[in-house]
């Protein structure tokens, strides 16, 4: 079999940019159902994402850090689940992606996009828990099979850190969770952990905004996370088509028939109406732009 090029490796690979509990488990779990489309055994890659680049002070890494090693490995990674598990299309969800779509297209240069989104508030909710989780060992496990040898010392270091700070914590939260803004540090020093949450939200859709949407024709599908979990056959369908691919009705219904609308709106209950008007005078502007203000 002759070697795998960049090209070949780009055009095989569908990127679900959303930012922390906008729905983007649920959509590649849909997505993976599909025949010929799989992906790692393991929530996200963001280990394979910073090899290279495992200092980098944030989850923001610019373009010009997919060097010729980088983007080799990555790939590489790509090639070998796509592989071993005999697939047409691998499909990748990791929410610090939002932050660096440039770095990602880099290496990735003929990947395919979904960029799906959801209220705001809805998901600032859904975080605010995450981030006071109780260690979860299976979970964790899965993913410490994908960390790069070489960098497991620094995240042995960096994980023990954050629970040792959850014990201690006036909040009794995490050090840090989900994908980290170069200036992280100050913000969970002057904003409430709500708040924090908002931050993240906004940061990760406006920048994955951004750089999507100068992105050419057929590259990218923008999906309303409510709007799929209300019609998910209809929706689905829609991103198939945008794909190329052909599935018959009863194959989207089997690959949706887990997908619930009961989680909308459960985010903006967990707060009273003086939070949710505090939390949307931050973040209004991108609210408003998508529609949920």
């Amino acid at each position: 079999m002759k070697a795998q090029t960049q090209q070949d490796i780009g055009c095989q690979s569908l990127v679900v940019i959303g930012a922390p509990r906008s729905g983007t488990n649920m959509l590649r779990d849909v997505l993976t159902h599909m025949d010929g489309m799989g992906t790692w055994p393991c929530d996200e890659i963001n280990y394979i994402w910073r090899h290279g680049n495992v200092r980098y002070p944030s989850d923001q890494i610019p373009a010009d850090k997919a060097t010729s090693a980088v983007s080799r490995y990555i790939r590489g990674k790509f090639d070998a689940i796509r592989r071993s598990s005999d697939l047409d299309v691998v499909v990748e969800k990791t929410c610090a992606n939002c932050l660096r779509v440039p770095f990602v297209d880099r290496v990735l240069p003929e990947a395919k996009y979904i960029h799906i989104y959801r209220d705001g508030i809805d998901a600032t909710g859904s975080a605010r828990k995450r981030w006071t989780a109780d260690l979860d060992l299976p979970y964790l496990m899965k993913k410490v099979r994908f960390v790069p040898p070489t960098d497991l010392p620094y995240y042995a270091v960096r994980y023990l850190w954050t629970r040792i700070y959850r014990v201690f914590s006036r909040d009794k939260r995490l050090a840090f969770w989900g994908p980290k803004l170069h200036d992280m540090q100050s913000i969970l020093e002057k904003h409430t952990l709500e708040e924090v949450c908002a931050i993240q939200w906004q940061r990760c859709v406006d920048a994955a905004d951004e750089t999507l949407s100068s992105m050419p024709d057929g590259k990218v599908i923008w999906v309303k996370y409510e709007d799929f979990v209300q019609n998910p056959e209809d929706e689905l369908a829609r991103i198939l088509d945008f794909m190329g691919r052909d599935a018959g009705s009863e194959d989207i219904a089997n690959a949706v028939a887990g997908v619930s609308s009961k989680s909308m709106g459960k985010g903006r209950q967990a707060f009273d109406g003086a939070e949710i008007e505090r939390l949307e005078t931050l973040v209004g502007q991108t609210l408003s732009r998508y529609g949920y203000l």
